[in-house]
């Protein structure tokens, strides 16, 4: 049998580190998005973007606040940003359809 550990210090955020016990006292501090929490907490500012922990921060918050989880999750996923050449986007630079063959 493995030893448990206290709800507050289970990671939520694993690429930020993250516990349940920040984002609760985020909550309790004001918190009422996911935006929120993130700016108090920076959990979902990772290498993953919140694509592994931002479900289960917007059902810890809705399990605080009695607002809907469905209403905190953002309804399309917004891929980060890089910058591209402007040779890649005017179609110069060796960038080819055809893989470079």
């Amino acid at each position: 049998m493995t030893p448990s550990l206290p709800d507050d210090d289970v990671l939520v955020c694993r690429c930020q580190e993250v516990t349940r016990g920040q984002i609760r006292c985020a909550v309790h501090n004001g918190a009422r998005t996911l935006r929120d929490v993130k700016l108090h907490t920076q959990a979902m500012m990772g290498l993953c973007q919140g694509r592994t922990c931002t479900r289960h921060i917007a059902r810890e918050i809705s399990a605080l606040t009695s607002v809907d989880e469905a209403q905190l999750l953002p309804r399309t996923a917004r891929p980060p940003v890089r910058p591209v050449p402007v040779q890649a986007l005017a179609g110069e630079g060796g960038a080819t359809s055809d893989g470079g063959a």
